[in-house]
C-alpha cells in the first residue's frame, strides 16, 4: 500500500470578484496541481474536460456565493457527476456528520481517507473515506489506469535522463518495456471512453 497522493492541493486566498465561477478555472487548475481534487487523477489523460465543482453544492448555499473561490474544486467529470448535489447534512456549514459527507480536498485530512495499492487502485482507509469512496465511485478502473499511466510517464522520463548520461542496452530494454506498458494503458484508456 502507498499514500493516496504525494502532494496536497492548497487553494490560495483568492477573493477577487468574478462574474462566473468558471473564471476561476486557471487558478483552480494551478492550485490543484492539474489534478482532480477528489480522485487525484491528472488532467493530462482525460478525454473529457475537467470541471469546477462547488464543494458545498449550490443548492445548499446560504452565506457562501457560488463564485467564492474557497468553495470551488477542480474536478474530473467522473467525480463531479458522481458528487452532484450530495450533501447529507443539508447545511453549508456542516461538511460531514456521522461518517457521512465530505472533507474538503484541500484539507490535509482528505488524503488520509484513502490508500493506494501498488497498482494504483484507490481503497478507503476510514469510515468517512468509505462513504466518500462509494459516493464518488472511486472504485472505477479509470482511476487506477490514469494513476498507472502517470507513474509510467515519470519512470520513462527518469530512464531517459539516465540514458543521456550512461547509454547501455539494459537501460534501453527497460525503457522499451516501460513504454510498451504505457502504450497498453493508453489503449485501455481510449477504449474505455473516459
Amino acid at each position: 500500500m502507498s499514500v493516496f497522493r504525494t502532494e496536497n492541493p492548497k487553494r490560495r486566498n483568492i477573493t477577487k470578484k468574478v462574474s462566473s465561477y468558471r473564471k476561476h478555472r486557471d487558478d483552480l487548475k494551478k492550485d490543484y496541481l492539474d489534478r482532480c481534487g477528489y480522485c487525484n487523477s491528472i488532467d493530462t489523460w482525460r478525454f473529457v474536460w475537467f470541471e469546477i465543482d462547488h464543494f458545498v453544492p449550490q443548492k445548499y448555499l446560504k452565506t457562501i456565493k457560488d463564485t467564492d473561490y474557497f468553495n470551488l474544486v477542480y474536478a474530473c467529470r467522473s467525480c463531479n457527476n458522481a458528487k452532484r448535489a450530495k450533501w447529507p447534512s443539508m447545511d453549508e456549514k456542516v461538511h460531514n456528520l456521522n461518517d457521512e459527507g465530505f472533507i474538503d480536498p484541500c484539507d490535509d485530512e482528505y488524503g488520509n481517507q484513502f490508500k493506494r495499492t501498488d497498482t494504483g487502485r484507490i481503497l478507503p482507509a476510514t469510515k468517512i473515506g468509505q462513504w466518500i469512496y462509494d459516493e464518488l465511485k472511486l472504485y472505477k478502473p479509470q482511476h487506477e489506469i490514469i494513476w498507472a499511466m502517470a507513474e509510467l510517464d515519470k519512470l520513462i522520463q527518469e530512464i531517459e535522463e539516465v540514458l543521456e548520461h550512461n547509454p547501455n542496452q539494459e537501460l534501453k530494454d527497460r525503457l522499451l518495456d516501460c513504454y510498451r506498458g504505457f502504450v497498453e494503458y493508453a489503449k485501455k484508456l481510449s477504449s474505455a471512453g473516459f
